[in-house]
């Protein structure tokens, strides 16, 4: 099916970009293993370290048509979407602007590697533009953001980042794992190049683990000469599960919207909780920003108990909800990101950022609201 076409939503996700099963003539993608394809006679030189075996084709067009650019490329994890794409884009004596909260994986990417490539680099202040501005230099190449962030849910303002990188000559990439093509369609707002972990809600079963980048095909092909050599491709058998967990994303998402809202609304109410952070409600500092740019809040949430609640005798005391390490599955999941996400952080580093020992961040699923709520009131009844 031809991407260009403006189908809607579900039509994108269960049919753009499938392989026809010319053979038997079945209903879903064939998946094809081989390693090895003939060289000779043959339009396209097939090796999978190479991203072009006929089910990693497939699906980049699938993630393109989400998102709306003319190329993509899967990888073998988030990380690797991630460090391929910046070091597609930098090099010695360059310069990246990270906004100030980041995923910590992202971060200790950044902090542990990119001076030994002589690559410089400044975290923003604050996630206000002006920060953006007074930190840009001669030798900026990249502005690299994620919205929502993980595990604040703060917002950046998509379109302000785009128009400054634009006037500076700068190009920009978004960690949009969070938001995920069904709430966020970052080139809408001039962003250049969208990274996810797909492993999350492309994913969305707890059962993959994948990346991708969706851009223009001069990007991708910028982001492919360098991919090649790091090796990050994925199995066609990752692959083919990825393409099948696409197709219900809409609707998966669509639900853990509209039950994270749900979540989130209680946990404002609740007596045993703090503070709840999540930009569907209006008590969210960027509540305004996030009807602008996003087309639903996410599944994705983060809440404070009240002082002298063990939060992880919390977590240990649930029954239905799973502590549990990732995010974005149909099943409802907490943690702590002060011992899993974030843990590479320091202290320090995490206290800056306002993540605090405390924090729990809610992944939440696509259950009856009303079990998860008595699976809370459960566990802190218990403690």
């Amino acid at each position: 099916m031809d991407s260009k076409n403006k189908y809607g939503i579900n039509t994108i996700c269960t049919h753009v970009g499938e392989l026809k099963d010319e053979q038997f003539k079945g209903a879903v993608s064939p998946i094809y293993l081989s390693s090895s394809y003939q060289f000779y006679d043959v339009d396209v030189k097939r090796y999978p370290r190479y991203f072009n075996t006929p089910n990693q084709e497939a699906l980049c067009k699938k993630i393109a048509a989400l998102e709306k650019t003319e190329n993509a490329l899967i990888f073998g994890s988030g990380m690797a979407a991630i460090s391929t794409t910046l070091m597609a884009f930098l090099h010695k004596g360059d310069h990246v602007v990270l906004q100030e909260t980041l995923y910590g994986g992202t971060y200790n990417l950044v902090v542990e590697e990119f001076d030994k490539f002589g690559i410089e680099y400044t975290f923003t202040e604050s996630l206000h533009i002006d920060d953006f501005k007074k930190v840009i230099r001669e030798n900026t190449k990249v502005i690299f953001i994620e919205t929502p962030s993980n595990p604040l849910l703060k917002l950046v303002d998509i379109k302000a980042v785009a128009d400054l990188a634009r006037v500076n000559g700068i190009v920009t990439m978004i960690d949009n794992t969070f938001a995920s093509p069904i709430n966020q369609t970052p080139t809408d707002f001039g962003i250049d190049i969208m990274i996810h972990s797909a492993t999350k809600y492309m994913g969305g079963h707890s059962d993959i683990l994948a990346g991708a980048v969706a851009a223009s095909n001069e990007h991708i092909d910028k982001i492919w000469n360098i991919a090649k050599n790091f090796g990050g491709s994925l199995s066609d058998f990752t692959v083919w599960m990825l393409e099948r967990s696409i197709k219900t994303m809409n609707l998966r998402v669509k639900c853990q919207n509209e039950n994270a809202l749900k979540m989130a609304t209680y946990l404002e109410q609740n007596p045993n909780v703090d503070k709840v952070y999540y930009p569907g409600l209006t008590s969210h500092e960027n509540h305004e920003l996030a009807k602008s740019q996003m087309k639903g809040f996410g599944g994705m949430l983060s809440f404070e108990l009240k002082a002298g609640i063990d939060s992880m005798e919390f977590q240990r005391n649930l029954q239905l909800i799973k502590p549990s390490m990732s995010l974005a599955g149909v099943e409802s999941t907490v943690l702590s990101p002060s011992q899993t996400s974030h843990a590479l952080l320091s202290p320090e580093e995490r206290e800056k950022q306002g993540i605090k020992d405390g924090l729990i961040r809610f992944s939440v699923g696509i259950e009856e609201v009303e079990d998860l709520i008595a699976d809370i009131e459960q566990a802190i009844e218990k403690i």
